[in-house]
């Protein structure tokens, strides 16, 4: 079984993408990384490509025809990894929001201290982020809460997107049967695998909004969120 290895889902991160791909390759702990990419009009799978020439045991890419949103992204991914074997397996952003340097501290929840999922929590030490306007630190904050609500999971970052799995959750959650496609797939990948029983922790971590490339935050994705999340928990009240 191979190690770990991270996920980068990316559209239009050309500006990003190499920095955040030689940051990770930097860390103490050795990731490998694997690139999803939604046919980025801005070439940022020709950039990984090259690279690829530098790191060729290490660098992954997975071209996709079209953008059909961050949750098939990701379920892609996951079973990309877990036909290789993977024993960790860790979503992360490509725009720096998410530390690099934090990986390893996923990584030690996982296999050092026993978690099945391993979450950089923004919430769990107060409120960690940076570069946010206040709108959207109150909308992500009270929207972590009003899902807890909801599912009754004992997780403050419940929209979070840089988690660590262990092989064995991926491998027992239907990724096939996942629904959501926006942000709202980070509820339900952590709702499935809190269904499953799983060890779930939170690791605080600060999160600091991009500094390069723009947004994929829309309207239609938090409309996703907050009235899936009722639908969701409903359907698995009656074993659905």
């Amino acid at each position: 079984m191979k190690d770990a290895v991270v996920i980068i889902p990316t559209y239009n991160e050309i500006e990003n993408i190499e920095a955040i791909i030689i940051a990770v390759f930097a860390q103490d702990k050795a990731f490998d990384v694997l690139v999803v990419d939604d046919n980025s009009p801005d070439l940022t799978a020709e950039k990984v490509e090259s690279l690829q020439k530098e790191f060729p045991d290490r660098l992954f890419l997975l071209k996709r025809k079209t953008k059909t949103g961050l949750g098939t992204a990701y379920i892609d991914g996951f079973k990309w990894c877990l036909a290789k074997d993977y024993a960790y397996i860790f979503e992360m952003d490509a725009d720096f929001s998410h530390n690099p340097d934090d990986l390893v501290k996923l990584y030690k929840a996982c296999a050092t201290d026993g978690a099945d999922v391993a979450i950089g929590s923004r919430y769990i030490t107060g409120v960690n982020v940076v570069n946010w306007p206040m709108n959207r630190i109150l909308l992500s904050y009270f929207a972590s809460k009003y899902v807890r609500f909801i599912t009754q999971m004992d997780i403050q970052d419940t929209t979070a997107g840089f988690v660590c799995y262990k092989n064995k959750v991926l491998q027992t959650i239907d990724l096939d049967a996942i629904k959501f496609v926006g942000y709202a797939f980070q509820i339900e990948m952590k709702f499935k695998a809190h269904l499953k029983g799983f060890n779930i922790v939170e690791i605080p971590v600060i999160f600091t909004d991009r500094a390069k490339g723009k947004s994929k935050m829309s309207s239609g994705i938090i409309s996703e969120a907050i009235f899936g999340v009722i639908n969701m928990k409903f359907k698995s009240l009656f074993g659905k």
